[in-house]
């Protein structure tokens, strides 16, 4: 398992153990957003990865600052062959 992929997977924890510990024992876990891994292709930038998931029509920004924050990378750290956890692109 890549190590962005563990991150992620270990911030989604605490954010269901922090929910729980505050009392919401007995009420249904919180959401947590799928993710999937993208591996960084030559040239490729955040925005194409998320323009690629959203479409044409799609605002990419929040997914570009999604996939920034799930993986705590800047745009300009890409570099070919980087595992990255990519958080379920926004609904409408």
């Amino acid at each position: 398992m890549g190590r962005a992929v563990a991150v992620a997977a270990l911030c989604a924890a605490a954010v269901l153990a922090a929910g729980r510990a505050a009392g919401g024992a007995g009420q249904a876990p919180a959401s947590v957003p799928s993710l999937e891994r993208h591996v960084v292709r030559a040239g490729e930038t955040l925005w194409d990865i998320a323009r690629a998931r959203v479409g044409p029509e799609g605002d990419p920004r929040p997914l570009v600052e999604a996939i920034r924050r799930a993986n705590g990378v800047r745009p300009g750290e890409l570099v070919p062959g980087l595992e990255l956890a990519v958080p379920a692109a926004p609904g409408p």
